[in-house]
């Protein structure tokens, strides 16, 4: 086999219609469009128009909000932090914190924290000094013989 004898599979790929070529193309003159008025011009996007009644997007109720002062988490799991572990980017001996998992690798950027997940199973005995983590993920490391302190928790019971 020679890199100029591949080809794709019959069917597979269909060429695409070179309007404006003629009369006898089909597809000449008018290219398809009709004749005059807005949608045979260039630049026209009227998506949504219902020829003037109102349309579909504004007639449904508006619902929910976004909440600007929700917190961002970079999410981490234990199958991950596992992972690390075995390859020796992470030390089981020492606190686990924000800035030993970006030394390691195992998340690229800390947004307002790490969150903890309990996707995958931990096996290393290790103590976590992290932002956030589920309550199956603190069941999960405990029963591994570690322990998880949550940073920011003072903030919360402030209120």
């Amino acid at each position: 086999m020679k890199l100029n004898e591949i080809t794709d599979n019959a069917g597979a790929t269909k060429s695409r219609v070179r309007v404006g070529r003629g009369i006898g193309s089909g597809k000449g003159k008018t290219s398809g469009r009709g004749f005059k008025g807005q949608k045979s011009r260039s630049g026209v996007a009227i998506k949504g128009f219902e020829g003037g009644q109102m349309p579909l997007h504004r007639r449904l109720p508006k619902r929910g909000f976004t909440n600007i002062f929700a917190k961002k988490f970079s999410e981490v799991g234990l199958a991950r932090i596992q992972q690390a572990i075995d390859a020796g980017k992470l030390d089981p001996k020492q606190p686990v914190t924000v800035e030993a998992l970006v030394a390691a690798g195992v998340t690229r950027r800390v947004l307002d924290g790490v969150r903890l997940l309990a996707n995958g199973e931990l096996k290393a005995s290790v103590a976590f000094e992290i932002a956030g983590a589920s309550k199956s993920a603190i069941a999960a490391v405990e029963r591994a013989g570690g322990s998880v302190k949550l940073l920011g928790a003072e903030a919360k019971t402030a209120e």
